[in-house]
């Protein structure tokens, strides 16, 4: 009974992993979940689909840990964080395809907000800066183009929310509209100090209240699901990020983990007291256990793993994603090559939603090779730029950053990583730091786990990189680095839109 059934739906796939009470994972089932390219800029899913594959996995992970729903003490809920969905409360239907995360339509209504000196308001309350990742001005882009939406919103017959809210909805058939704070707080419409959804902002882009979810605590009760043949609780919920964070145990302020997937997400806990960012990061919440929110500062790049994939879907140089190690590894260096992957702008601390990917530095000798220890480097700027930023806006001492994520299983990236950060990367023995984030919310809540220093007892030495001694040579690197980042920079003309059709 006291094992934790945790859902991980994600920007590539919907997973659920079965995990027992030594914090072991007992199961893992997975399916890919179509990418929908509408127009240059734009992405979105199939919302049915990711609640049909949500279902489906959690079915066959039970199937193969040969156990049923009696035997699952509760059910944990991780997310891709800012998708926005919005749905029929009669009906279930959702009204359009799920806009995701990486969607960059709504660049230009972003800019009109800065114009009318939203900027600091939604930075004070929010802890966000106005940009497209956000799901507030998805939500808003939904309500203005789809046909019906507007009126149908506004006659209260409409329902909102995050990934998170709709497999909570669909999973309570309907009984329970909510999201966790921590989810709320990527909306870029909730007051992150008081702990509400903001008239003002809502008013300011024009998004009825009656469409937001009630906002809970990430540990706690969010209802239970009948679908697995017996009653379960669900008692977990957090974003992707915020679960790792919590999955790595990073408890104390000045903690770090970086999560390598599909993009790059550093989050550094900061206790307490929100700490608002001069250098272009987000004051986020953390978790909350029920006793009041942990806050946390958050660094995100737009395109980490993405990139290695686009090594091997877009040039073809590499056959599988962990044949780059090899591949890069081939060479001593990137021969002057620089790759800044920003094919959907550049975020923290930049955030150029214009940015577009740039190769420099290209000569006869190029090889590769050569492009792909770059693109790995390109990775591992990224991350160091937001770590400085992070350590700059904190005043906090970080002795090691954490890393899971799928790219965090490239020995040559770690280590390239911990040469241009400064600081040891520790890499755990369990890299599937997100869902575990999910289960050990639930089964804190479900009583499956004591408390956060029972969690601690569970946790394995994992891997550690150390940075190497050749300061001058890292500097001059870093010198070429913000070069390449400016000329990635105000790629599409903003006068013409964002979408720029090649």
């Amino acid at each position: 009974m006291g094992h934790i059934l945790a859902l991980d739906q994600g920007t590539t796939s919907s997973r659920a992993v079965v995990v027992d009470e030594t914090g072991a994972i007992r199961a893992t089932a997975q399916r890919e979940l179509s990418q929908l390219f509408p127009r240059s800029g734009w992405v979105e899913h199939d919302a049915l689909e990711i609640w049909e594959s949500q279902r489906a996995v959690a079915v066959e992970a039970l199937h193969v840990a040969g156990l049923d729903a009696t035997d699952i003490a509760a059910i944990g809920i991780t997310n891709q964080r800012e998708t926005t969905v919005v749905w029929e409360r009669a009906t279930g239907r959702p009204v359009h395809n799920a806009i995701v995360w990486q969607d960059r339509r709504t660049a230009d209504y972003c800019a009109e907000l800065a114009a009318r000196g939203l900027a600091d308001r939604i930075r004070e309350t929010t802890g966000l800066v106005i940009d497209p990742y956000f799901s507030g001005t998805k939500l808003r882009w939904i309500l203005e183009n789809v046909d019906g939406v507007r009126g149908a919103a506004e006659a209260g017959e409409l329902a909102f929310g995050t990934i998170d809210s709709w497999l909570i909805w669909n999973l309570t058939d309907g009984a329970v509209h909510a999201t966790d704070c921590t989810n709320a707080s990527r909306t870029m419409l909730y007051d992150i100090r008081d702990g509400t959804w903001d008239d003002d902002l809502l008013g300011a882009l024009e998004i009825p209240r009656s469409l937001m979810p009630e906002v809970r605590p990430s540990s706690g009760g969010f209802g239970s699901s009948s679908l697995f043949g017996s009653d379960v609780s669900i008692m977990g919920v957090a974003g992707d990020q915020h679960a790792a964070l919590f999955g790595q145990l990073c408890t104390t302020p000045g903690m770090v983990k970086t999560t390598y997937g599909t993009g790059g997400f550093l989050l550094m806990c900061t206790g307490g007291t929100p700490v608002s960012s001069a250098g272009g990061l987000l004051t986020t919440i953390a978790w909350d256990l029920g006793d009041g929110p942990v806050y946390a500062l958050e660094g995100a790049v737009f395109v980490a793993g993405a990139a290695v994939q686009w090594l091997r879907d877009g040039l073809g140089i590499i056959a599988a994603a962990p044949d780059v190690e090899e591949l890069a590894a081939s060479v001593p260096d990137s021969g002057g090559v620089g790759v800044v992957p920003a094919f959907t702008g550049l975020g923290a601390p930049h955030w150029d939603p214009h940015a577009r990917g740039t190769i420099v530095g290209i000569s006869r000798g190029a090889t590769a090779a050569h492009v792909a220890r770059a693109t790995l480097e390109g990775i591992a700027f990224q991350v160091a730029d937001v770590l400085d930023v992070m350590r700059a806006d904190s005043g906090l001492d970080v002795a090691e950053m954490r890393v899971d994520g799928g790219a965090a299983a490239n020995d040559l990236l770690l280590r390239i990583q911990a040469d241009l950060a400064g600081v040891d990367i520790v890499r755990p023995t369990q890299l599937e730091t997100t869902v575990l984030g999910a289960a050990f919310l639930a089964g804190l809540a479900a009583g499956t786990w004591a408390d956060v220093g029972h969690l601690a007892q569970l946790r394995g030495a994992g891997s550690r990189y150390s940075p190497g001694p050749d300061a001058a040579h890292l500097d001059a690197r870093r010198v070429a680095w913000r070069r390449a980042v400016e000329r990635s920079r105000g790629w599409t003309d903003p006068a013409d839109g964002y979408v720029a059709e090649a």
